[in-house]
């Protein structure tokens, strides 16, 4: 069974970050099974209970896919469009011949994949629940990683999402080139910024690259070859 689902479509600021599970329940053991049967939306654990899982699932997973969306490239193509793309990209690396592929919310239309379209997917999917855990702490992880490039937003408390702590550091200090241009938030409505495409590549993209390297926040858990990492044009 092939599960995807993302995390941080809802952020201000960061990458929009995708992910994928295999998992073969015929040739994992009962500790795994028993982990598995621990999964939930991954937004409704505690960080701990995030980080005790993703192991877990790390270990439980036949494979592993993650791809990743910058804030240029949101900016650029849209949430939904990159959105799409992310977690595309994704059911293309883990989807196997003869599994059954499951999509949190979404159907993908560019996906050539036969594919089942499951709302409250993380609620009711052990696959795609497994996803949103590799998808929910690998960004976090990376957000965490980056905060200190970025110290007057907080990032590694807020990870990017629209706390009140992270709004009053947008109008205290502005925006990184971590934050998205193209959002229709009320933290921005008082910076009075462009947010055409063009005006977003001449002001706001320096020093971010389209692809970012999200690896290191996988390895810890996992050997490289169990992993199967997706960047595209992120």
């Amino acid at each position: 069974m092939a599960g995807v689902d993302e995390a941080g479509r809802g952020s201000l600021a960061g990458p929009l970050l995708a992910a994928g599970v295999l998992i073969d329940l015929e040739r994992i053991g009962r500790s795994e099974r028993l982990a598995l049967a621990r999964l939930d939306d991954s937004k409704q654990k505690s960080e701990e209970e995030r980080e005790q899982l993703y192991p877990a699932v790390i270990r439980a997973a036949a494979h592993v896919s993650v791809a990743v969306r910058s804030p240029r490239c949101i900016d650029r193509n849209g949430l939904h469009v990159s959105n799409m793309a992310a977690l595309t990209d994704c059911m293309h690396v883990v989807a196997q011949v003869d599994s059954t592929r499951l999509v949190d919310g979404f159907r993908l239309h560019a996906c050539e994949l036969e594919h089942e379209r499951v709302i409250d997917g993380d609620a009711r999917s052990a696959a795609i629940a497994a996803a949103s855990v590799i998808a929910k702490v690998t960004r976090d992880r990376y957000m965490r990683r980056i905060a200190p490039l970025y110290p007057e937003w907080c990032f590694e408390g807020n990870v990017g999402y629209s706390t009140p702590e992270h709004r009053e550091a947008i109008l205290r200090h502005g925006i990184c080139p971590l934050h998205r241009r193209s959002f229709a938030s009320i933290a921005y409505s008082q910076l009075e910024l462009g947010t055409s495409a063009g005006e977003f590549e001449a002001t706001g993209s320096e020093g971010m690259a389209d692809v970012i390297d999200i690896r290191e926040a996988i390895r810890a858990e996992a050997d490289p070859d169990d992993v199967e990492s997706v960047a595209g044009d992120a």
